[in-house]
């Protein structure tokens, strides 16, 4: 390992464009004659479209054109679809609804869009777009997804009878509730995963640009998988001929899930453009990212844990509610099938699970993967059923988690997954230890007299990152692959470029990609550029989402680096006159191992391009691409430890201490992974503590702004204690296992069962907000 090789701590190259105000966003493209699009949105959650008049704003100041849902649907341009198909358990499709990307006979939850103004300028097309006068007959609206089932709902598509859309199910019935017959103890909870809205720093945009003189489309848009959104634009919404169609995503700032989707904007802004005649951009202000984002969680469940006399778990049993809003996004009907059920077994040798999860339609903004997607919402599930079983038991929550640990490996569980490899006590002993577990009741003793009640809460999580592989996901439904590409190209100088399918919102890519480069050819990290995010530059790709980037998007450039280096040696040992075996490259040079025989790695390039002296038969340039398909999941894992103090008088939560330890396998930049726990443990704090999306009966956001929907700040966090074990991951060769999800998943557990611990009572839900901690202390 080099001093910018794999495992240094090397600064983020891109950080410097960033903190000085040089990244290049969505919103600072400008393409000659850009024009701006404002939408008109509904008012109303459920309501028939009886007309939509648009003279008055066709004569405002600016305007270049109103646009609604019946030009778009003459223009032959398609609903949104869900690209991974479930069956109910009776062998039933699915039912999607049409979702239409501008509303044409309905509307189905608050900022469904229905037409499209096109202006000078933004202020323009705003104006314009409040003077568009919609004629709606409004219809009662469901929100919760409990209520949504219920006989007599209001119907919100024809086609999803009783407004069910799958009624699915996994593992073994009738050997769950055998075991839960014969459990010499069973805990009973029911469960709530409060929903949320995403709120990267950068809101989604889009600029959509048809070339007339060239019939060839352009979007620059804030795309966690640009080539995806090229691929269902035009494959399934008819936008553009794929070959005629490029998807740029330039810096984003964040997505954390919500970008993965393509939304109605995107498709909208390029018809817009065809239809104008002009450039067209949009940005979303921050009350619309609250409206139309799609959200994150909210499932109900009620969930059956039984123990036998020596208290080892011997069955799980789940009956989850899963609310997936309006219509159905682009992979939400996997997040609470199998990225979510598949992960039940937790860390834990459970020799029975059944789970029955059943999706619904309300009249609410379409909810899909949020950082983590269904990994969370299990988490949650098993850890804090398992903390009250410990309490129920009468046992320490730390030893009920080790006696009922996987300690063989592979371990296959009852609901799919096979883990590849874990050490879980390793976690939970350095969690402890860092915590200073033992030391847990002097410290409560101390608040006492303080007048605070003190909790301690664990959780023990695991995810599955790098979802794989392809043939696996798709005969499970998945519409697309979840293999990696990448390309490397060695210049004649001797530079290199890495082209990855991957994508990069904030992972710090351009540094991790080239981290590789540097190790394998020890040249300095400033000579290796990374490109991503453009699909006429990059090689077709699966872009960025759970924690694929490392496991997916690092092998697939790994199997090109391995033959650049064939090729390398093969060029080197013919100008060297030596054995292509003994050939070894060190500290940017290519040399005859034990000898003083070298060839700088630039000599080499040059030579590869020059093609005055290669071998025979060998075609000229050092350039090689690959494509990397996954054997199995990758099974980051770890153990979080939360203390907290709660002042009686005002319910108010303190995060006293927080201890993380993770194992990620093996890391290729520490200081970067450890920036990852730390967001995403900001954000598993915040749902704990303080987000909840709320609507009304009526189906209106009322959490529509940050005035009323509370982000964590800098003083509602604590300083970390972060640490790493490491059980290298068998089925990549990097042995990675990925870590940007893993803060979000385990932190909310073991906020809630610290503050439940603390405040003598388990009747809490998220967000446990003060006023929530004193009336559950009240009661």
């Amino acid at each position: 390992m080099g001093i910018e090789g794999i495992g240094a701590r090397v600064a983020r190259k891109e950080d410097k464009r960033f903190i000085t105000g040089k990244g290049r966003y969505t919103d600072d493209m400008v393409v000659p004659g850009m024009k701006h699009a404002a939408f008109v949105r509904s008012p109303h959650a459920h309501a028939n479209i009886r007309g939509i008049d648009t003279s008055k704003a066709e004569k405002m100041p600016g305007v270049i054109g109103v646009l609604t849902g019946d030009e778009l649907a003459a223009d032959g341009i398609g609903s949104l679809i869900c690209g991974w198909m479930i069956h109910s358990k009776d062998g039933s499709p699915m039912n999607m609804g049409d979702w239409r990307p501008l509303a044409q006979t309905k509307v189905r939850y608050v900022g469904d869009a229905v037409a499209v103004v096109v202006a000078e300028t933004r202020a323009q097309a705003r104006d314009a777009a409040e003077a568009v006068e919609v004629d709606y007959e409004e219809l009662p609206a469901v929100v919760e997804a409990v209520d949504a089932l219920k006989p007599g709902a209001p119907q919100i598509h024809d086609n999803a009878p009783g407004n069910l859309i799958y009624d699915w199910e996994i593992g073994e019935s009738a050997a769950v509730d055998e075991a839960i017959a014969k459990a010499a103890h069973v805990t009973r909870m029911e469960i709530v995963n409060n929903r949320l809205v995403p709120n990267a720093m950068e809101p989604r945009a889009a600029l959509g640009h048809y070339d007339e003189a060239e019939d060839h489309y352009t979007c620059w848009t804030t795309s966690q998988n640009p080539h995806v959104a090229r691929l269902v634009m035009s494959a399934f919404y008819n936008v553009a001929p794929e070959n005629k169609l490029r998807v740029i995503a330039p810096d984003v700032g964040g997505g954390f899930g919500s970008k993965i989707y393509i939304y109605p904007e995107e498709i909208v802004c390029l018809w817009a453009s065809r239809k104008t005649g002009v450039p067209v951009k949009w940005v979303a202000d921050r009350t619309e990212a609250f409206l139309s984002d799609a959200h994150g969680r909210d499932h109900v469940s009620t969930v059956e844990m039984a123990f036998d006399a020596d208290n080892r778990i011997t069955a799980l049993k789940v009956d989850t509610i899963a609310n997936l809003g309006a219509y159905m996004s682009l992979f939400s009907s996997a997040v609470p099938t199998y990225l979510y059920a598949t992960l039940l077994s937790g860390q834990y040798a459970i020799p029975a699970i059944h789970c029955n999860v059943r999706t619904v339609y309300t009249n609410t903004a379409p909810v899909d993967a949020y950082r983590g997607a269904g990994r969370p919402e299990a988490t949650y599930l098993l850890e804090r059923t398992v903390e009250t079983a410990a309490r129920e038991l009468g046992v320490s929550p730390a030893e009920l988690r080790r006696r009922n640990f996987i300690r063989e490996f592979p371990y296959q569980t009852p609901v799919i997954m096979n883990y590849d490899a874990g050490d879980y006590e390793a976690s939970l002993d350095a969690a402890m230890k860092a915590a200073d577990w033992d030391g847990f009741p002097a410290r409560r003793a101390e608040a006492e007299k303080r007048g605070r009640k003190r909790g301690i809460g664990m959780s023990c999580y695991i995810e599955a990152c790098g979802i794989a592989p392809s043939q696996a996901v798709g005969s499970l439904g998945a519409g697309v692959g979840l293999w990696e590409s990448a390309e490397v190209r060695v210049n004649a100088v001797g530079t290199v470029e890495i082209l990855t399918g991957s994508h990069s919102h904030g992972q710090g890519h351009e540094t991790t990609f080239a981290q590789l480069v540097a190790d394998r050819f020890g040249v300095p990290l400033d000579s290796v550029s990374v490109v991503h995010g453009d699909t006429d530059k990059v090689q077709m790709g699966m872009g960025t989402y759970g924690s694929r980037s490392g496991a997916v998007g690092m092998s697939a450039v790994v199997k090109a680096l391995d033959k650049v280096e064939k090729k390398a040696k093969a060029i080197a040992a013919h100008l060297l006159e030596a054995d292509e075996s003994d050939i070894v490259i060190e500290n940017g040079q290519v040399k005859v191992a034990g000898t003083d025989k070298a060839l700088g790695w630039h000599e080499v390039a040059l030579n590869a391009y020059t093609a005055h002296n290669l071998p025979e038969g060998m075609e000229p340039g050092l350039k090689e691409g690959a494509f990397y398909d996954p054997a199995n999941f990758t099974f980051p894992a770890g153990c979080y430890i939360c203390e907290v103090e709660v002042d009686p008088e005002t319910g108010k939560t303190e995060i006293v201490q927080f201890v993380a330890a993770d194992d990620f396998g093996n890391i290729i930049n520490p200081m970067i992974v450890e920036g990852q726990v730390h967001g995403g443990l900001a954000q598993g704090i915040g749902q704990a503590l303080l987000e909840g999306t709320a609507y009304d009966e009526t189906g209106q956001l009322l959490t529509a702004s940050y005035m009323d929907y509370t982000m964590p700040r800098a003083d509602d966090l604590p300083s970390y204690k972060v640490s790493t074990t490491a059980t290298p991951c068998p089925s990549n060769p990097l042995g990675i296992k990925g870590c940007g999800e893993a803060g979000a998943i385990g932190s909310p557990p073991a906020v809630i069962n610290a503050i439940t611990d603390a405040i003598g009572t388990n009747n809490l839900t998220m967000p446990a907000t003060p006023q929530k901690v004193w009336a559950a202390m009240q009661g």
